[in-house]
């Protein structure tokens, strides 16, 4: 009985073995884990470029608002005549100020704690 049970897990054991990856599906499976690693490096660096010109994009586009911006405040300053300068008012003489007098303190009720009462 023990050599039979023996010789059952020996057979068991050499089948696990035999039905494992060989030496082809292994360099297949890292091969294919390589693959992948390169399309998620590439796509990350197609995305970065694609931020990057978006953003140049937008800054192209805010440029050409502040020029535009710009040439129509110019535009519109010389339609309109320039402006006379005015004469600054004169400075009142001001009156001194009369020093006001310190708040007075309110009274403590005293060690008592209380008010007084008749």
């Amino acid at each position: 009985m023990k050599k039979i049970l023996s010789l059952v897990l020996l057979a068991g054991m050499v089948s696990f073995y035999a039905c494992g990856p060989n030496k082809e599906q292994q360099e297949a499976a890292e091969k294919a884990k390589q693959d992948s690693i390169a399309s998620v490096e590439k796509a990350k660096a197609d995305s970065i470029s694609m931020a990057m010109e978006a953003e140049k994009a937008v800054a192209i586009e805010k440029a050409k608002a502040d020029s535009t911006r710009v040439a129509d405040s110019l535009a519109a300053a010389a339609k309109k005549p320039a402006p006379k300068a005015k004469a600054a008012p004169k400075a009142k003489a001001e009156a001194p100020k009369k020093a006001e007098k310190p708040a007075e303190q309110p009274k403590s009720p005293g060690r008592s704690g209380g008010t007084k009462t008749k």
